[in-house]
């Protein structure tokens, strides 16, 4: 054998077999995988984070701490009462509130409008969520200053809106950032139009009620010889303002009462249906509800045929015993609680209770979500509500949430054999101010033109809750009321 060969077989005898070379790979990869198998498990166990308890600044809830009651009419419109919803006056009425649980599910379908959606629910203790975004709002200055909107809309009167005196006063507009409800959030409108709700629920009628020993006077009202026996709170005439607030009290929501009487599906039948339908017929129609030789008018400011006298229509409006003018008491009380500065203070209502809501809205620069409202844009040019000059829509917080099916919002229950003139409303308007979120269910859902369609749970039971997005909210398109009467 010679030397190299030997050398060769040396070196073959010296390398390990074929099959520990496979399994040291094996072992290596499964060794690799176990490492990587087991290192969460280790790292978790080493390292433990903190639960993550951040609340979303933008969302909170909201919960019924107040209801006021303001009286209208020549003699209950100095009556201002306060209800504070306590947690003493939550168990003092426990029974009670059991069983209007029980009646909500039962009538509502019937008389009462309590959504579906909250069966079950205490309405004077339910939570509601809501979501809000900032942005900018031009208002008024020295809208809180008292006095100050009530001396502007008096003068504003007496010149008969004149355009071109009124620019003389040279008003001071700010531009102030706000909070204003998120209307693209669904359980945000739900909420609002819930608030709205919820202000038809009815009351308790125990003998504490009765005595109105849990209602605080915060109006220039004091029981006399001659009065002391007035019945108040919820069940005598009178506009009623449900008062919601944030658990950091940051958000206020005024909830305005609709209208309540037979013939129009709202709220039920109450003791205020004879102001509603007063203040119903004044606002929304063309002259105080002028509709035939054969009609009741609620003001005397018809003239002649198509013609009313202007001046006559503004002072009725204005008068201290109409609703306007309580809705504007309701919020003045409701500042004394929480002051503007530091609140964000919000309106929202159905039918009526909406229109108003937007009136008081633009006369205090407020955020106003109405829901099914009539159109309230002639009663803001009757009562020449101050509006800052080159507004941009941008800026502009008033909402208005309609349907398609509703011939209330939509403007089209007049006409001698509507059921709203059957009913003996002159429901007369159609235009709306600020931003119109409608849900066109007679496309989108084949429904027919129904008055039933302006109840309130139908609103928020059939329509709201069975769209995935909420309604795109867009500009009144051009449009004038009562463009055949003359006024002079």
């Amino acid at each position: 054998m010679t030397l190299e060969k030997r050398s060769k077989d040396d070196k073959l005898q010296k390398l390990p077999p074929m099959r520990y070379f496979w399994w040291g790979l094996l072992s290596t990869i499964l060794a690799s995988l176990a490492w990587l198998k087991l290192q969460p498990l280790y790292y978790t166990a080493s390292i433990v984070l903190p639960p993550n308890n951040q609340k979303d600044p933008a969302r909170d809830t909201l919960q019924l701490k107040h209801i006021f009651h303001h009286g209208v009419g020549p003699e209950q419109y100095l009556i201002h009462k306060r209800l504070d919803v306590t947690p003493q006056y939550l168990s003092k009425h426990q029974a009670y509130f059991a069983t209007l649980n029980e009646d909500l599910q039962i009538e509502s379908n019937e008389v009462s409008d309590w959504p579906k959606i909250h069966h079950g629910k205490n309405p004077f203790d339910i939570k509601l969520p809501f979501k809000q975004q900032q942005n900018k709002a031009r208002r008024l200055k020295e809208r809180n200053i008292p006095g100050f909107i009530d001396t502007y809309l008096e003068y504003a009167r007496s010149v008969n809106g004149d355009a071109s005196i009124l620019d003389r006063i040279n008003l001071e507009w700010v531009d102030d950032d706000v909070s204003v409800p998120n209307m693209t959030d669904r359980d945000t409108v739900v909420s609002l139009a819930t608030i709205a709700s919820n202000a038809y629920v009815r009351f308790p009628k125990d003998d504490d009620e009765k005595k109105k020993s849990d209602w605080i006077d915060v109006g220039g009202w004091g029981p006399d010889e001659e009065n002391h026996d007035v019945n108040f709170g919820w069940d005598h005439d009178g506009l009623r303002g449900h008062i919601f607030v944030s658990e950091d009290n940051k958000t206020v929501v005024i909830g305005i009462k609709g209208t309540s009487g037979a013939g129009l599906p709202g709220g039920g039948s109450d003791e205020t249906q004879g102001n509603d339908k007063t203040n119903d017929n004044l606002l929304f129609s063309c002259c105080c509800a002028r509709v035939g030789y054969l009609w009741t008018t609620v003001c005397d400011c018809y003239e002649k045929t198509y013609t009313c006298n202007q001046e006559c229509l503004e002072k009725e409006l204005r008068r201290k015993d109409r609703y306007y003018e309580a809705v504007l008491d309701i919020y003045k009380n409701v500042t004394k609680l929480y002051p503007p500065e530091t609140t964000e203070i919000w309106v929202t209502g159905h039918s009526l209770g909406g229109a108003l809501a937007s009136l008081l809205g633009r006369t205090y620069g407020l955020p106003a979500v109405a829901v099914e409202a009539p159109g309230e844009m002639l009663a803001s040019k009757r009562l020449h509500l101050p509006s800052p000059p080159g507004l941009p829509k941008h800026l502009e917080h008033i909402w208005h949430i309609g349907n398609t099916a509703d011939p209330i919002y939509m403007g089209v229950c007049n006409g001698a054999s509507s059921s709203c003139s059957l009913a003996g409303y002159a429901m007369e308007t159609a235009c709306h101010t600020g931003y119109q979120c409608v849900y066109d269910v007679v496309t989108d859902k084949g429904w027919r033109v129904n008055l039933l369609n302006h109840r309130i749970h139908t609103v928020i039971d059939e329509i709201i809750l069975t769209y995935n997005e909420t309604a795109k909210c867009v500009e009144q398109a051009p449009c004038r009321d009562c463009f055949n009467w003359r006024f002079v």
